[in-house]
């Protein structure tokens, strides 16, 4: 018995003692984010790396989901008679919900675990430690522009996904399904509000932009030096981006559409 209250004890330790790192790692990178916005040559680079790589599985994904909104949210309101609302139905799921939701899964996916293994490399070939021993700040000149370029590049990319998702829905039920254009577009142009629906569907992607990218980050500088270290904070990273984006995605949510 004794045992096993260490063992919770410890445990708790671990975890209490991993979440003041990592809430300390967040607040010294936010105390860089002004120097880093002086070097806007980084930032540059790396919002090319995180969007321009992570664009054409963002506007792959976002396609097909189109189609699959289309042909389901037409079978769906044919059953009511309201087929004339497909548009609506495809841009309120996607702009609230579904654009902010995969872009951050994708972005998580691709842009998160690369900017884990970056930084968990740098720290394995000792680059980390030879920028502390020449007096280069790594959080200044590693760290922080990547976490600017990813709060920039992600809600780009979560734009992109509703838009491309809105023209696939409107293929497959204009075109191969017979839906009446003007009415596609009429009905989202008269039921999407731009502040309550445009606006919180970016208010979701900034903050998930925040949680992944400080995540990724975190990951890859708190890794191991080595191989086996990399690779498990990477997988750290998927894990921990996706359970932190469902989690804040339903807080969200409750607060921004709670209310009715």
């Amino acid at each position: 018995m004794i045992a096993a209250i260490e063992l919770i004890g410890a445990w708790c330790n671990f975890r209490v003692r991993g979440l003041g790192v990592g809430c300390r790692f967040f607040f010294v990178m936010l105390s860089k984010v002004p120097v880093a916005l002086k070097r806007r040559g980084l930032i540059r680079d790396q919002i090319h790396f995180i969007g321009n790589y992570s664009l054409l599985i963002i506007l792959v994904s976002a396609l097909f989901l189109g189609f699959v909104l289309g042909l389901q949210g037409y079978h769906t309101l044919s059953t009511y008679g309201s087929e004339e609302s497909l548009g609506l139905l495809v841009a309120v799921s996607l702009v609230r919900e579904l654009g902010p939701v995969m872009t951050a899964l994708l972005y998580a996916g691709r842009a998160g675990t690369s900017l884990t293994a970056e930084i968990g490399l740098m720290r394995a070939g000792e680059q980390i430690a030879a920028m502390e021993m020449m007096a280069v700040d790594p959080m200044a000149r590693v760290v922080a522009p990547r976490f600017v370029a990813g709060v920039i590049a992600m809600p780009i990319l979560a734009l992109l996904f509703s838009a491309v998702g809105i023209l696939g829905g409107w293929f497959v039920g204009v075109k191969l399904i017979g839906v009446d254009g003007g009415a596609f577009w009429s009905q989202i142009q008269g039921g999407l509000n731009l502040f309550r629906d445009i606006g919180n569907g970016i208010v979701k992607s900034i903050v998930f932009a925040i949680a992944v990218t400080f995540i990724a980050l975190y990951q890859g500088f708190q890794a191991r030096p080595t191989p086996e270290g990399v690779a498990r904070a990477t997988t750290r990273t998927v894990v921990s981006s996706s359970l932190t984006v469902l989690g804040l995605d339903f807080l969200l949510t409750a607060v921004m559409f709670g209310g009715g």
